[in-house]
């Protein structure tokens, strides 16, 4: 049965604060919860019995078999998915180099959706690192977690201030922007590390970060002189930034 005081626990972690001080982070559904379980510590798990029959001896320090009424009660989500778990949030690591693999640099991404997609996107190109500014959403709240599907377990989040982060990287090291003032991605030379750095959903790169880029990419819309939308969605300007990176460097 689950309590009303793990309901309350587990609801608290809606807030950032209660999921610092508390060090945990919720996740939801069979897909994202399976995902995860192998790569971080489980410290609660409420599942159906339907749930843990098809997932027998899960690795939890404390496994609640909870109703689908019980689970909604908990739940963040419009209809609970048989299975609900806290994890242990991962200790901030050092942040690798980028000279010789690709690094995403997130500069006050705001929406929780778009940072979750941003995660998947990277996790698909094989970006392994995600440095974020102070003032990005948390990548550990439950609607982040759970746009990730799973990602966040095998890609690197880092917080930090990311305009000093750019400027103590090698000078060696291209840093590229996307800009609607930058030059055409398909023409431009592309490197196989560095840092690519995407912004926010309304005010895009920060002067402070911007002034740190080494070159300024655009994604040109189609066809040329035709109004079209202003701009494009920060994920999905993301996710076609990286896969031209990918196409040209085998």
């Amino acid at each position: 049965m689950l309590s009303k005081a793990k309901i309350k626990l587990i609801k608290s972690l809606e807030m950032k604060k209660f999921r610092q001080s508390e060090g945990l982070f919720v996740a939801e559904g069979p897909k994202v919860v399976g995902n995860l379980l192998p790569h971080f510590h489980c410290r609660l798990l409420v599942a159906t019995d339907k749930w843990l029959f098809d997932n027998p001896k899960p690795k939890a320090d404390e496994i609640i078999v909870a109703t689908d009424e019980e689970l909604q009660k908990a739940s963040f989500l419009k209809s609970p998915q048989r299975v609900l778990a806290l994890f242990e949030t991962p200790a901030p690591s050092t942040i690798e180099t980028a000279d010789s693999s690709l690094v995403l640099a997130l500069d006050d991404i705001q929406d929780p959706g778009n940072l979750g997609t941003i995660i998947r996107i990277a996790d698909w190109f094989g970006v392994r690192q995600i440095v974020c500014s102070q003032g990005t959403v948390d990548a550990f709240s439950p609607k982040v977690v759970q746009a990730t599907m799973g990602a966040i377990a095998r890609v690197g989040i880092h917080y930090t201030k990311l305009d000093s982060w750019i400027e103590s990287l090698a000078k060696t090291i291209p840093v590229y922007g996307t800009f609607l003032n930058g030059k055409n991605i398909y023409d431009e030379p592309l490197s196989e590390n560095g840092v690519i750095v995407m912004g926010n959903e309304g005010k895009g790169i920060s002067p402070a970060v911007e002034k740190y880029i080494s070159s300024r990419l655009f994604i040109p819309n189609y066809p040329k002189g035709v109004e079209t939308s202003e701009s494009l969605n920060v994920a999905v300007a993301t996710a076609i930034t990286c896969a031209e990176f990918r196409r040209r460097i085998k």
